[in-house]
């Protein structure tokens, strides 16, 4: 019996999911399979969702996973009338930064509005795309706007390798899927990765500077391009801008 297309996209999924992580800069806190302590407990309304041990997220397995990524994923963006290739693009997108996100990724590239449901009107819209540019070029854009948000997390300077491998696989898979010619190498570019990686970091060092400077200006040292602000109000605005952009954790601290 031939496997569906959830079926073909899932093991393309679990490929980069693997098993059982916890690891500390991940927002997502324990995981296996690529499910979220935060989304099993969830799926097994156990609230709050912290009192789900730790131990039933490691036991965790494919089958339930299976069903979970259908129902939370696969058919939250409507996967089944989505082309062969796009429905993949768009699946792994939605299990990696959520199906929100995704949808609404996909529905600017179609320019209709962000409502993060596919529906009637963003379905037509694909059809249009697609006989104006071909799949190809669909699963293109979506595939560089998603490696445009991961490139501006944090979390990029620890997991952007991951993520980028993890993009360039799943376009050259998808491309392959739709029957399309990749229009470009589907390769991660290392340069570029570089770049990424340093920019994710670019407001921690503005905000360095920022409070070196207002240092100095406490040591006596004369800055004369900074004349116009006080030490005082230098060093607040680095501190205020370091913190805010490291965000608020949420209740994950409570895992």
């Amino acid at each position: 019996m031939a496997e569906t297309r959830f079926e073909l996209c899932l093991d393309q999924v679990l490929q980069w999911e693997g098993g059982y992580a916890d690891h500390p800069s991940d927002p997502g806190g324990a995981t296996n399979l690529g499910i979220t302590r935060k989304t099993l407990a969830r799926w097994r309304a156990v609230t709050p969702w912290w009192s789900l041990a730790k131990t039933e997220v490691q036991n965790l397995e494919r089958s339930e996973a299976a069903k979970i990524y259908k129902g939370a994923y696969w058919d939250r963006i409507n996967a089944e009338k989505v082309p062969a290739g796009l429905d993949l693009a768009l699946f792994d997108f939605a299990v990696n930064s959520g199906p929100d996100r995704a949808i609404k990724s996909l529905q600017r590239q179609l320019k209709v509005v962000a409502d993060g449901q596919v529906g009637p009107l963003t379905l037509d819209a694909i059809k249009t795309a697609i006989a104006l540019k071909g799949t190809a070029g669909l699963i293109d854009a979506l595939c560089d706007q998603r490696l445009d948000f991961l490139t501006r997390l944090t979390t990029f300077a620890v997991f952007g390798k991951g993520w980028t491998t993890r993009v360039a696989a799943i376009r050259k898979a998808a491309l392959a899927a739709a029957g399309a010619t990749p229009s470009r190498s589907t390769e991660p570019q290392t340069w570029s990765r570089t770049m990424a990686i340093f920019s994710g970091y670019k407001t921690y060092i503005v905000a360095a500077f920022m409070l070196i400077a207002g240092l100095a200006q406490v040591l006596g040292i004369d800055l004369p391009s900074l004349d116009g602000a006080s030490a005082g109000h230098l060093i607040m605005e680095s501190l205020a801008v370091i913190f805010l952009r490291q965000g608020v954790k949420g209740d994950i601290g409570k895992a």
